[in-house]
């Protein structure tokens, strides 16, 4: 399969050049010539196949023979080697639970599978690979977890100074060896802007073999759609709507990918915290990008989501077709504490803030046939400070913590000004 620029259809590329490159050099995003179709008598058997298997199927829809079929069966091991459960919650709402990963985060599958791809691609290279990856919380422990100690690759993970947890922050900055932690006086939107920046800058391109881990990059949405097989093999409904929490938008991405690919979805929910630009966009018709917003759910505070342009091409910048197929909804932070509390009361479940937000969303929206699923996309563990806020108690997840506790912190600061970060950048070189 090739997979085209969004910003210009002619420019097309292999999956290897795809996930190698990361950006097409129009500042576009890549995407897949066709979407392909799933046998529907494969998908109408879900609940015999494997999760390995289900991988597998998917993944090579895309990849084809680039990757031989025996390394990729091993990638697909080595990336969902963790549970993921769906757990009831109440009745009519269960949680696809994507925390059992290394850093307890929905982004452990991406990373993990991006990591591997990309080793197989630079083996016997010479030239040293740079991922360059910013993130709202989760992607950056995910991708230095993935990416550690990987022959032939360096990562430098930006990161919004004071805007990520304790927690979040210890697992980005605790790593050393090939993994290296920028703290940007900024935003998570200004440590995207520097990013993308980077990857269109001659000067850098000429010094450095760049390359992103950030959802942007095409590897780490095609396994993310396995969420979405996982969630309706474990569903005993036929009529299923998937809430999604989302910042950066590439996990809705990859399930509407799915259900495109012929797996059955009834409807999905786009759930965001007071970042609304989405649900305002789905409301209005229209798209207007503004500066994020600090929240108690971080790793969704995105006012510019870069995987809206994949959505947008997959329903053809059409938004009365959108809006048949995907609602959008909003929840602020003292509503999220009450949302936190109230299901632990009444359901024994803890939540952590960006699937409180996804929980309200199917509380609000559901009608009685349907049955609802969120995506619990991390461990509370990662934002004590909310959760504990929220039960009014503090909630004991030590044994979880030690192991960062124990570790010396190391990051650079950086400034949200291009110039400067290049010149970081390139001093590193030296």
């Amino acid at each position: 399969m090739k997979f085209y620029s969004t910003n210009n259809k002619s420019y097309q590329v292999s999956f290897e050049e795809a996930v190698l490159k990361s950006l097409p050099p129009d500042n576009g995003l890549f995407y897949p010539t066709s979407l392909p179709q799933l046998d529907p008598s494969w998908l109408q058997n879900l609940k015999t196949i494997s999760r390995v298997e289900i991988g597998l199927k998917v993944s090579s829809q895309f990849i084809g023979d680039e990757i031989p079929y025996s390394r990729l069966e091993q990638i697909i091991e080595e990336t969902i080697d963790f549970d993921i459960p769906l757990i009831n919650i109440s009745d009519q709402i269960a949680a696809l639970e994507l925390f059992h990963g290394p850093t307890w985060a929905f982004k452990d599958v991406g990373a993990r599978f991006l990591s591997r791809c990309m080793a197989y691609f630079i083996e016997g290279s010479s030239e040293e690979t740079t991922i360059l990856v910013a993130t709202s919380g989760d992607t950056g422990g995910a991708v230095a977890s993935g990416f550690f100690n990987i022959p032939g690759i360096k990562v430098k993970i930006l990161y919004p100074k004071g805007k990520v947890s304790k927690v979040q922050r210890m697992q980005l900055t605790t790593w050393g060896g090939n993994i290296s932690a920028y703290e940007v006086a900024g935003t998570f939107d200004d440590c995207q802007r520097l990013v993308k920046q980077s990857f269109l800058d001659k000067d850098l391109n000429e010094v450095m073999n760049l390359s992103s881990a950030n959802s942007i990059n095409i590897a780490r949405l095609i396994p993310q759609s396995f969420y979405y097989f996982y969630a309706i093999q474990q569903s005993e409904s036929d009529h299923n709507v998937i809430c999604v929490p989302s910042g950066n938008y590439g996990n809705l991405t990859a399930g509407l990918w799915a259900w495109s690919m012929g797996l059955s979805i009834d409807r999905f929910i786009a759930a965001s915290n007071a970042n609304s630009v989405v649900p305002e966009y789905l409301d209005t018709g229209i798209y207007k990008p503004v500066p994020s917003l600090q929240t108690y759910a971080n790793a969704m505070d995105v006012g510019a989501p870069s995987n809206f342009i994949r959505i947008m091409e997959l329903f053809g910048k059409d938004h009365c077709k959108m809006k048949k197929h995907i609602s959008g909804f909003s929840l602020g932070d003292d509503e999220i504490l009450t949302t936190i509390r109230s299901c632990r009361n009444m359901n024994n479940y803890v939540l952590d803030p960006h699937g409180a937000i996804g929980y309200q969303a199917l509380l609000k929206n559901l009608k009685p046939s349907e049955q609802g699923i969120f995506l619990e996309t991390a461990h509370p563990v990662k934002f004590l400070d909310v959760v504990n806020k929220a039960l009014q108690e503090p909630v004991n997840f030590d044994e979880k913590l030690l192991n960062f506790f124990n570790r010396e912190e190391v990051y650079q600061r950086a400034t949200d000004d291009f110039p400067s970060f290049k010149e970081q950048l390139i001093s590193k070189l030296s």
